[in-house]
């Protein structure tokens, strides 16, 4: 076995800017890991990101490849990851978004856990959302780091990863935190291109965890960058409320007809998926079903101050006693 296996880092940018775009390649060529190669997937940039992506890649040609569409086309995400991964030459693939970072240890610690465990197919950490990076002192004070409800430090056989996804349990593992074997895309596919922003990751990550074991570890390697012009974080509250819910609805109804096709048996992924999907199903129920959940004890004492004003004593005190909740008072 190669003791250092190529690993592929592919990066995908539109329109990355400069100094989050240059941090993110320099975290890469930080890494105590040195058997790697970049592949930078320009999805039709119209800034500098392009030139430096170039620049990047005419000065270590040996290193760093620039990748673009036919025509310097914007096709989305999952197809600017596609468009990467045709190209890798590495054992292991990594990815890493324009605007986030790697610590240097990296790649080095999550090789050294794939080639520990064969049997699986990828792993992941957790991931620190990075407020702090701004440099203000009361962004320091809202970075967090990623939880799992699942073991830390284990492998988790199919399909317990996907349904503890589905009952929101925990958050899919962010893009950046993965590293995955070359193989995997060759069994199981690449990225679905109708989803060209949002839920990208959280749809391939759905086909590995039905279909492969999944390493998660209690570490963390990676900064995913909160700044106003990422995708959730560009929109109004409100306007991002309704498209996290239309994203969500099309990433639900994807997996169904996924589970459909490849004719997936596990009856425990099935029903949690037709919990996720009540509240689009059944609407107007799922509201009043949580208004009652929300309102309970106020229901209960409304129900207690009607029933005392219409119903006879006599009954009042029977339902009283035969439940044992004490005696009435006049």
């Amino acid at each position: 076995m190669n003791q250092k296996p190529l690993v592929s880092c592919i990066i995908i940018f539109l329109n990355a800017g400069e100094n989050f775009f240059t941090e993110a390649i320099e975290s890469i060529f930080a890494q105590t890991y040195d058997n790697w190669e970049l592949l930078l997937v320009d999805d039709g940039s119209t800034d500098k990101s392009t030139q430096i992506a170039l620049q990047y890649a005419e000065k270590y040609p040996d290193k760093v490849c620039y990748l673009e569409h036919e025509g310097h086309q914007n096709r989305g995400m999952s197809a600017a990851r596609n468009l990467g991964i045709h190209h890798i030459k590495g054992e292991y693939v990594a990815f890493l978004d324009a605007d986030d970072v790697w610590l240097p240890n990296k790649l080095e610690e999550q090789v050294l856990i794939l080639q520990r465990y064969p049997e699986a197919a990828m792993l992941y950490g957790r991931t620190k959302f990075w407020y702090s990076w701004t440099g203000y002192p009361e962004d320091l004070k809202r970075d967090s780091i990623t939880k799992t409800s699942t073991e830390f430090d284990a492998l988790i056989k199919p399909p317990m990863q996907l349904i503890c996804h589905l009952l929101d349990q925990e958050i899919y593992p962010c893009i950046c935190s993965i590293l995955i074997r070359r193989k995997v895309f060759e069994e199981i596919g690449v990225f679905e291109e109708e989803f060209r922003t949002a839920n990208e990751d959280m749809v391939f990550h759905s086909k590995v965890f039905l279909n492969a074991s999944v390493f998660v570890s209690s570490k963390c390697w990676d900064w995913y960058r909160i700044h106003p012009n990422s995708y959730w974080q560009s929109a109004p509250t409100i306007i991002r409320k309704d498209n996290q819910k239309v994203e969500r609805l099309k990433y639900l109804t994807w997996l169904e007809r996924y589970l459909s096709q490849q004719e997936i048996q596990f009856p425990q992924v099935w029903k949690a998926l037709d919990e996720a999907l009540f509240p689009y199903k059944h609407t107007p129920l799922y509201t009043l079903a949580v208004f009652f959940q929300k309102n309970t004890n106020r229901i209960k004492k409304l129900v207690r101050r009607i029933g005392k004003q219409i119903l006879p004593i006599a009954i009042i005190r029977f339902f009283k006693s035969q439940y044992n909740i004490g005696t009435t008072s006049d």
